[in-house]
């Protein structure tokens, strides 16, 4: 399993989702696979996901030096969404997540359909808004999860 850094051991980090999509690793990697289904965890179970969305990492139990809670990163959700699409194309399971997870996501845009950088747990979007990266991510996921949902992958 991926860890926020070698000391951690165990601290997840989300930002590691962007492994597959610039091909450091194979989406189909034993470890990456191992990431990405602890990753799905609640985070009361050592997860980063929670009412489908993905935080970056674990602020209860990280020492970040920023304290307080954060949202759930737009940016992460749709790199998890694009992360299973790939794993998809291996396993169909994986697939059925991303569907699930994107729609899920796409629920809280707002009424321009335009995401922040952060989704409180309440829904309220957080950060800058619209936020170009979470744009970006949604594109990506899209054009991808369309592909192999349509077997063109």
């Amino acid at each position: 399993m991926f860890v926020q850094s070698y000391e951690s051991r165990t601290m997840l980090d989300a930002s590691i989702l962007i492994a597959p999509l610039v091909f450091f690793i194979s989406p189909n990697d034993p470890r990456f696979l191992h990431t990405i289904d602890k990753i799905l965890l609640s985070p009361e179970k050592g997860g980063l996901t929670e009412t489908g969305l993905v935080f970056r990492y674990n602020t209860s139990t990280s020492e970040d030096g920023v304290g307080g809670r954060e949202g759930a990163f737009s940016m992460c959700t749709f790199w998890l969404v694009e992360a299973l699409t790939r794993a998809g194309v291996y396993d169909r399971k994986y697939l059925v997540k991303a569907v699930n997870i994107f729609e899920n996501m796409l629920s809280f845009g707002n009424h321009l359909s335009m995401f922040s950088e952060e989704i409180a747990r309440s829904g309220e979007q957080l950060g800058n808004t619209p936020q170009a990266f979470s744009h970006l991510a949604l594109i990506s996921a899209a054009f991808n999860l369309d592909r192999a949902t349509k077997g063109k992958n």
